[in-house]
């Protein structure tokens, strides 16, 4: 028995150790810029040690329970089967800690059911980064796996279990002298030719059995404790390791492997999650929030109600590459002058950190969710209402244009569903600039493209194209270098150059009169390092309205949502749009309560005139509120959040 608990609490502990190792590593890797002193290093292992343990224990059970039934029968091919177990899992976990290492210098936040959205292609994951980063990072799976699985085989030994009899005590002692952990065989008490003592009877064996059963019994209570993270109320959780204002350091602390099993296990429970307030209490805060779906009274925009309409979403574009918004200073001089020219939208604000998210946020005017992408739901998002459908329904012909692929996160199958009646991806385009961006077709190509689109149509019927850009995302590889001291400033600086090529050509050719350009992004980005999403201007992004059918250049100062677009275009149209449940007509007098909501995988963040509050969902904590705290800003923040997870469940 001593020796069974022995390999028990060697496995555990080599789980633990592996988890507490990774901790300083996963700083190492990604804390530039967070300001870490040395006390850090020691306070993010100490606090992310119940989520360790709590990991661990998980992990241990199988071995405690085939340690457990090996008390009473030899358990076929144990040694086989304890090296297949500890083969997987130490590809599993070394798979999820070099991801979660990895990822997060990209995404910033810790690994969770998010990447799932994303496994299916993984061709499109690569395009994110170089051949050599790839390599690097498949090397430390592969190292960090061969780690595991030896620490695993050392804690078990290399002799197969048997099971206890009375003897078993002085078989595992004398074990222990040759070098073997267990013992392989038992000594046959008749073999001696006298008669079996009362210490060696059958009842002997039983009583040694049942004895030692209690004690695992007591030792698989001890890995409930772990498993469940102590005794009190709360039961384990990522937010219990949260400590810092530092939401890094917090970050760091979290075990991810139990990030990502415990997001996983939320994915498909739409109306459980996020069930913060009863029923009424929900409805009540909702409709205090003034989602009308009507238009009244509208201030207009447009010299015309049926102007033909292009949707630029500009990947990764946020308000912290514009200076007129407090942006970087020099970084897009096209779009700053194009601003004067158009309406443009000041106080804008992103619904999400993914391009999936928001994609369906610009088009839909459907919301972005934590732990779900809807374009990923086919059985949502088909029944998602667009801005293509409803032009397609007054005579519109619509398609859409991107330089990557269109079936990366079930887009095309969104597109299809939503009234887009033709869909152009890289595969549309010549062969030989398929790759001329990691992720696809670069920007100046698709942009020449989309004004061939856009001159070739002929006067009659209307039409509406929405072109999603692409180059101004990892790795940020662009054919441009007026930026070159900063790779993802000088992406971005090369989307400004293209876009203001485009307008200016598109400027002098006939289809200028009748054209409305909204130039919107599908979500900001972490720039620079330290603007994480409890700064308020994080989610900030532009939105511009111009083209000749723009009646007069204005700056609308309303505080507005992506989502808000599509009702606002269409209000502008004289087009109803109650189907847009999330969507409100910014130029309506319905619009009484501006707002906006951002989310992220663990968090939300509203902003009302009243400040901006950002709300940790792990930790049930404000993660910054200015210019002073607000309980009314951060109920409403998850009353519309739980409203559209119940929104998402019904369908």
């Amino acid at each position: 028995m001593r020796q069974r608990l022995l390999i028990l609490l060697r496995v555990f502990i080599a789980f633990v150790a592996v988890f507490v190792v990774m901790k300083p590593v996963f700083m190492l890797y990604n804390g530039a810029g967070h300001g870490l002193i040395w006390t850090d290093w020691l306070a993010v292992p100490a606090h992310g040690l119940t989520l360790d343990l709590t990991t661990a224990g998980y992990l241990t059970a199988l071995p405690w329970l085939a340690l457990t039934l090996s008390l009473w029968g030899r358990i076929p091919w144990a040694r086989r089967l304890y090296t297949a177990y500890a083969a997987v899992v130490a590809i599993l976990l070394a798979l999820i800690l070099v991801g979660d290492v990895c990822l997060y210098s990209f995404w910033h936040f810790k690994l969770d059911a998010t990447v799932f959205n994303y496994l299916d292609q993984p061709a499109d994951i690569a395009a994110s980064v170089s051949t050599a980063y790839l390599t690097v990072g498949l090397t430390a799976v592969a190292l960090l796996a061969a780690l595991i699985f030896w620490l695993l085989r050392r804690a078990a030994g290399r002799s197969p279990l048997v099971p206890l009899s009375a003897t078993s005590t002085t078989t595992e002692k004398t074990s222990t002298t040759t070098g073997n952990p267990i013992a392989a065989t038992e000594i046959p008490i008749a073999a001696t030719g006298n008669p079996p003592s009362a210490a060696g009877t059958p009842a002997a064996t039983l009583r040694k059995r049942l004895a030692a059963t209690l004690v695992f019994l007591v030792v698989g209570g001890l890995l409930f404790l772990a498993i469940r993270g102590g005794v009190g109320k709360s039961t384990a959780n990522v937010g219990k390791v949260y400590y810092s204002a530092n939401q890094f350091l917090n970050h760091a602390a979290v075990n991810p492997a139990f990030s990502l099993f415990a997001s996983a296990g939320k994915m498909e429970d739409f109306a459980a999650q996020c069930n913060f307030y009863p029923e009424a209490e929900r409805a009540r805060l909702f409709a205090a929030l003034q989602y009308d779906t009507t238009s009244v009274g509208i201030d207009t925009l447009l010299r015309t109600p049926r102007p033909n309409v292009l949707v630029i979403i500009m990947e990764g574009f946020g308000g912290m590459f514009v200076e007129s918004l407090g942006g970087r200073p020099g970084t897009a001089p096209q779009f700053e002058r194009l601003a004067r020219e158009g309406v443009f939208f000041t106080n804008c604000y992103a619904n999400s950190f993914r391009t999936d998210r928001g994609v369906v946020a610009v088009l839909s005017g459907y919301p972005a969710l934590t732990t779900a992408s809807v374009m990923k739901l086919p059985d949502k998002s088909r029944t998602l209402p667009a801005i293509a459908s409803s032009l397609a329904k007054v005579g519109y012909s619509t398609d859409f244009l991107y330089g990557g692929d269109v079936n990366f996160t079930n887009m095309n199958s969104y597109l299809l569903a939503t009234g887009y009646q033709h869909i152009y991806g890289d595969t549309d385009f010549p062969a030989d600039v398929r790759r001329t961006h990691d992720w696809g077709v670069t920007d100046h190509i698709t942009f020449d493209r989309l004004y061939d689109m856009v001159t070739a149509r002929s006067e009659g019927r209307p039409w509406h194209t929405a072109f999603l850009t692409l180059a101004s995302h990892e790795p940020w590889k662009v054919p441009y270098n007026r930026i070159p001291t900063d790779e993802r400033a000088n992406a971005m600086a090369y989307l400004d150059d293209c876009l203001g090529r485009f307008v200016e050509r598109l400027r002098r050719t006939p289809q200028w009169q009748d054209l409305l350009i909204v130039c919107l992004p599908d979500h900001g980005i972490q720039y620079p390092d330290s603007l994480d999403e409890s700064h308020p201007l994080r989610n900030h992004i532009p939105m511009l309205w111009l083209g000749g059918a723009v009646r007069q250049p204005r700056r609308v100062k309303q505080i507005c949502n992506q989502t808000d677009l599509a009702a606002t275009l269409l209000g502008q149209m004289g087009l109803p749009h109650g189907q847009f449940r999330f969507s409100r007509d910014v130029m309506s007098q319905t619009y009484r309560y501006p707002c906006a909501i951002n989310v992220w995988a663990s968090g939300l963040a509203f902003y009302d005139n009243s400040g901006f509050s950002a709300y940790d969902l792990n930790s049930g904590r404000p993660l910054a509120e200015h210019p002073i705290s607000s309980t009314q800003r951060i109920n409403f923040g998850k009353a519309f959040l739980q409203t559209c997870f119940d929104d998402l469940a019904a369908h």
